[in-house]
């Protein structure tokens, strides 16, 4: 290769190469931020794509709130058009509620927060992408099998200005819009499958943050709703996000 040959590869590869760095030295700043709260109480939105048999695609929306003590506490709540559903974690024990169908599931899972949701994962089938962004080891866990990496540039989600981060995998792409500032909260996720047709989104936006205020002990007590089921994972109902037919479809 001619030296002359050389210098315009080098400066081509050296923008990207930058460019993927500062969007790890971003992420790793998030990472650090979120790992570093001890209590953190959130608001969110879901939106799920779903693809049809005749390439229509179709978006379901859902809500819900979080509340987080490190480093062994979580309640989730989300409520959608075809479920309403509670996750609660005490530290010793996780019990999902379905209360479409006033039934919940329970499994003992002594640990932390991290080995609850890679058990409740793996050996019940309970979905949570966006869970990774309240983990431990938020940054490693994100960029395992990352092979390109970009800081697009900055933009605005519900008003809060924001960093905006761009990296791909094998199987997915997917997006980070990170606060600016000195409390660096990651403000919208979207995770777009490059497996499927037309390529369907999961878009998560954290409507509220609060650190500041410590849950009460009640927050991840679970109570039985009256009249309530308890019944083992593969019984428990009405808890995914879509409604039966596209949840077929996803699969």
């Amino acid at each position: 290769m001619a030296f002359s040959t050389l210098l315009l590869a080098l400066a081509v590869a050296s923008p990207a190469l930058a460019e993927g760095e500062d969007a790890k030295k971003i992420l790793k700043a998030m990472s650090d931020y979120v790992t570093g709260q001890q209590h953190i109480l959130l608001k969110y939105d879901v939106d799920i794509e779903v693809i049809t048999p005749h390439l229509e695609k179709l978006q379901f929306a859902s809500s819900g709130e979080a509340k987080l003590s490190r480093p062994d506490k979580l309640r989730v709540t989300r409520t959608g058009g075809y479920s309403e559903v509670e996750l609660v974690f005490d530290g010793k024990t996780a019990t999902v509620l379905g209360k479409d169908s006033n039934t919940f599931a329970q499994v003992e899972l002594p640990g932390s927060l991290d080995e609850m949701i890679d058990r409740l994962r793996a050996e019940h089938h309970i979905e949570m992408p966006g869970a990774d962004l309240l983990l431990s080891d938020v940054y490693d866990e994100l960029v395992a099998g990352v092979i390109e990496a970009k800081h697009i540039g900055r933009g605005v989600v519900d008003g809060v200005e924001c960093e905006h981060l761009a990296f791909r995998n094998q199987e997915t792409d997917w997006q980070l819009w990170v606060e600016l500032g000195p409390t660096p909260i990651p403000r919208k996720y979207v995770i777009t499958s490059k497996t499927l047709a037309a390529a369907p989104q999961y878009t998560l936006r954290i409507k509220s943050w609060d650190t500041d205020t410590p849950p009460d002990a009640k927050s991840f007590a679970f109570a039985p709703p009256q009249g309530a089921k308890s019944v083992d994972f593969t019984s428990l109902a009405d808890v995914s996000e879509l409604p039966a037919p596209a949840e077929a479809l996803k699969e």
